[in-house]
Order: structure tokens, then C-alpha cells, then sequence
């Protein structure tokens, strides 16, 4: 009888865990589509929601999250589906596309400089190494 609650509460124990990493990861990836989202709409992208049977299905068949270079008439043009969390398509020109890069970037070095402003926040102007009372200090 001990063995069997033993396994149960085992078995219980690890599927309460992988139900907790699967719901951290999914919390994740949707932070992760907003945040490129907001971007691809800050460049210029245009949304267009996937509101018909027909549309959804178009927009299902296109790799999901990720900008893919189409050329339409002669045209560059960039595509952004995402069917889980939107429910829509974005769609931008060259200039559109340029201007994402160019927000990218900056969202980036942003993201830098707040990690180094926390770590300086964190450790002090002598790092990790101590201060003036740390024997080997400055």
C-alpha cells in the first residue's frame, strides 16, 4: 500500500512540474509575440486579422512567428503570421521592414543597458570583487 501512494504521489508530483513548465514556456512565448508585435505595428506593418474561415486557413499555411521576404509584383514585402495569439497576419514593405530592424536594435541595446544598470545597481561601482573594507580591494 506505501508503494502504491509512494508512485501515485510521485507520478502526481511530476505531472503537477511538466504542467508548470509547459504553462511557464507558453507565458513566455506569448510575451515574446506581443513584444514583436508591438514592434512589427510601431514600423509601419499593417494587421490583418484572420476574421474568415478562408483568411485563417491562409494565414495557418504560413510559418508562424517568424518574418518571411515574399515578392509580389516585383516587390519585397515581409510576413509575420501568428494564429495562436493574434489571430493575424502583419505585412510590411522595405521601408516597414528597415524601421523593425532599426526599433529591434534599440530594443536590444535598451534591454542592455537596464541589465547593466541593474547588475551596477546590484554589486556597487567596485563589481563583485567588494569594496575599500574588502582586503584586496582598490
Amino acid at each position: 500500500m506505501q508503494k502504491k501512494m509512494t508512485r501515485f504521489l510521485t507520478a502526481a508530483l511530476g505531472i503537477a512540474a511538466t504542467t508548470l513548465v509547459i504553462a511557464g514556456c507558453a507565458t513566455i512565448q506569448r510575451s515574446n509575440a506581443v513584444d514583436n508585435e508591438k514592434l512589427l505595428a510601431a514600423a509601419g506593418f499593417h494587421m490583418e486579422l484572420a476574421d474568415s474561415p478562408e483568411k485563417r486557413a491562409r494565414i495557418e499555411a504560413m510559418p508562424q512567428r517568424e518574418l518571411v521576404v515574399r515578392t509580389r509584383e516585383g516587390k519585397l514585402y515581409w510576413t509575420y503570421a501568428d494564429v495562436a495569439f493574434c489571430n493575424c497576419m502583419y505585412t510590411g514593405d522595405e521601408a516597414a521592414y528597415q524601421r523593425y530592424q532599426n526599433l529591434s536594435v534599440t530594443k536590444q541595446i535598451a534591454e542592455t543597458q537596464e541589465r547593466a544598470s541593474m547588475n551596477w545597481q546590484a554589486w556597487g561601482p567596485w563589481g563583485p570583487w567588494g569594496g575599500p573594507w574588502w582586503p584586496w580591494g582598490p
